[in-house]
């Protein structure tokens, strides 16, 4: 029986910093509904990986595909299209901004795609509802707690239905408690809507959640292992 083509995928991707390189040869899968976790050692090359894989910045060597499209030959328009609408990105704080409310910030991705006030607006209620963030609408980020800024950042990454979610290191500013909550809560919204999703993190609790882990060491896959 033939493998699944994977919705994602990565191939040699090399990438450097200056004279510093992140990736050297990186290859990785990411298959529709899966949520993967890609783990390492600070400085191992985990967030570069990340940005290569959403179009965020270009590798200097190897390829990036996503559903069957070369990303290297997209131009940015359409790769900032895909991450308005395809894709979904989470930071480690968040990056709500500041001068709106908790609502407008969850409903800015369907806003800059042309969706009405109104109707951007109620969807991303409903998605604040699902993440635990009922109540705070109104709000500015700078009045919540790091687990609710966090999980209305989480909000704002699913509220266009995005095909795949990348997740760089979503808890590693908060502690256990609200880490584990968000994690619960992208799990089953995840596993609901068929979302794939990318998470970077060194904490082996939160890499737990996912199907299946990849290693990085020194920008290259070490070690591959099923987690669930």
């Amino acid at each position: 029986m033939s493998r699944p083509v994977p919705l994602l995928s990565a191939t040699g991707l090399t990438k450097a910093h200056g004279r510093s390189p992140a990736l050297r040869g990186a290859s990785v899968e990411l298959h529709a509904g899966e949520i993967l976790a890609v783990t390492g050692p600070s400085g191992s090359g985990k967030s570069t990986l990340l940005h290569c894989l959403a179009g965020i910045v270009r590798p200097d060597a190897g390829s990036v595909t996503y559903d069957g499209r070369r990303l290297e030959d997209l131009p940015e328009k359409r790769l900032s299209e895909l991450r308005r609408t395809e894709f979904g990105v989470v930071f480690q704080f968040g990056q709500l901004i500041p001068e709106l409310t908790v609502l407008d910030n969850a409903a800015l991705p369907l806003l800059l795609a042309g969706t009405g006030r109104a109707e951007a607006r109620a969807r991303a209620g409903e998605w604040l509802e699902r993440f635990g963030v009922r109540g705070q609408e109104d709000l500015r980020p700078g009045e919540l707690s790091g687990g609710q800024a966090q999980r209305a950042a989480m909000a704002r990454a699913l509220v266009t239905g995005p095909r795949v979610v990348f997740a760089d290191e979503p808890t590693g500013a908060l502690d256990s408690l609200a880490g584990e909550q968000l994690m619960t809560a992208l799990v089953h919204t995840a596993r609901d809507a068929g979302t794939a999703v990318l998470l970077i993190t060194h904490d082996a609790q939160v890499a737990a959640y996912a199907d299946r882990e990849v290693q990085l060491r020194d920008g290259a896959v070490a070690a591959l292992g099923v987690t669930a």
